[in-house]
């Protein structure tokens, strides 16, 4: 036995390196016609590691007060410190490239139906880590305690004052103050560094382990284990290593020339990105022209600013989350895949991502009564995707689907 077969099988008696290994890389068979649209899960954990490292180098030089914040960040980390505004360039980037992947794959699921039957906890883990992120995104948007950062901040914590009874308790406590202040600052990031990465890591962790456990879902929406050789393995399946370890280094390198080409020629992005009041200090009594949040949060916030009803918005807002967790026991279709169904139901889908779009674009801009009628109706759709779900998704006849997937 060689020294290094002798070192793995010291590891393997102390610690199952080498089963984690086959069982998640090695010999986890995945289907063989993963296209495109699988390219987006192995992405979201790219963009993750980016965020946690980079947010440790600009943890080591960040100011956590109110006082000193803003001039950490746009003054030392900027212009200081070595690489500095590399490193804060690849954190702002990759907090909209980590929304930008994660939506994609959302919408793959929603595409080949993969939270079906057996992956419901797949999805349900999947939507947990978004409610996640879309807090650990929250809370870092203060951080840089920029003047957008302060008021968009303030308009969202007052949400929760529509809250019956205890609104304006919970409102205080979020805050740690009564208007928003070095304490919120201070438990922000908190939340952001320690507890919403831990749970993010975790939920990740749980994600892939349930996906393993179940098997990966395909364009044809087929369970490759129905069909299988002599020795257990599924003939439409191949490893997962090497060879889509070697069909996502091409997606991550595609991912990354885009990535970089932001990075160094459009950080900003035009102010989608980071706006242009978030470059003067927060400043309690300088109201910018017009609150809004980042776009990755904007579809939700029509929603919220489509009901007149302050409340009632906000329990919109909460549902339009809320239902998307429900989704795999809305969905009726006897076929899985959306290659296979009606043709009305991928019109559904289309007009659904047309309703999104749309909500996205009008939480960018200031509300008149045109944009508030175009968002009500975008509105009223996205919940009718949904809640009218088990009735369409049941219409029309389904085309024949395959014993086995195709090329």
């Amino acid at each position: 036995m060689s020294n290094q077969n002798k070192f793995m099988q010291w590891i393997d008696d102390r610690f199952p390196a080498t089963k984690v290994w086959n069982e998640h890389l090695a010999q986890y068979y995945a289907p063989k016609n993963f296209n495109f649209w699988y390219f987006f899960g192995s992405l979201a954990l790219l963009v993750l590691v980016n965020q946690i490292l980079t947010g440790i180098w600009l943890t080591m030089n960040y100011d956590p007060t109110a006082a000193g914040a803003y001039a950490s960040v746009e003054s030392y980390i900027m212009r200081d410190v070595d690489w500095g505004w590399l490193l804060r360039y690849m954190h702002s980037t990759g907090a909209s490239a980590f929304f930008v992947v994660v939506y994609l794959h959302m919408f793959r699921g929603l595409l080949y139906g993969s939270f079906r039957k057996p992956r419901e906890l797949v999805w349900l883990f999947g939507m947990i880590i978004f409610v996640l992120l879309m807090a650990e995104a929250f809370m870092g948007y203060l951080l840089p305690w920029g003047n957008m950062s302060l008021w968009g901040a303030q308009v969202i914590i007052n949400l929760f004052s529509a809250v019956p009874g205890y609104g304006e308790q919970i409102v205080e406590w979020i805050r740690g103050d009564y208007n928003i202040s070095g304490a919120t600052l201070t438990r922000f990031f908190a939340l952001h560094v320690v507890a919403l990465p831990m749970a993010l890591l975790l939920m990740v962790f749980l994600h892939i382990v349930a996906l393993h456990k179940v098997g990966s879902n395909n364009p044809d929406g087929i369970d490759i284990k129905k069909h299988k050789d002599e020795n257990g393995i599924p003939l439409d399946g191949i490893p997962f290593h090497p060879y889509y370890t070697v069909k996502d280094i091409v997606g991550v390198a595609g991912f990354l020339f885009i990535f970089c080409a932001i990075i160094f020629f459009a950080p900003e992005m035009g102010g989608y990105f980071l706006e242009p009041p978030n470059f003067t200090p927060a400043d309690s009594l300088k109201t910018p022209a017009h609150i809004a949040p980042v776009w990755y949060f904007t579809p939700f916030y029509s929603v919220l600013r489509a009901v007149p009803d302050q409340a009632l918005g906000v329990l919109a807002m909460g549902a339009s989350l809320v239902v998307l967790f429900f989704l795999p026991w809305l969905d009726r279709c006897q076929v899985i895949s959306m290659r296979y169904r009606h043709w009305s139901h991928k019109l559904w889908l289309g007009l659904f991502v047309i309703a999104f779009f749309v909500l996205g674009y009008l939480g960018m801009k200031a509300p008149t009564d045109a944009r508030t009628l175009v968002a009500q109706i975008a509105t009223t759709y996205y919940f009718a995707f949904f809640l009218l779900m088990p009735w369409w998704s049941q219409w029309g006849a389904t085309k024949p689907v395959p014993e086995r997937v195709t090329d």
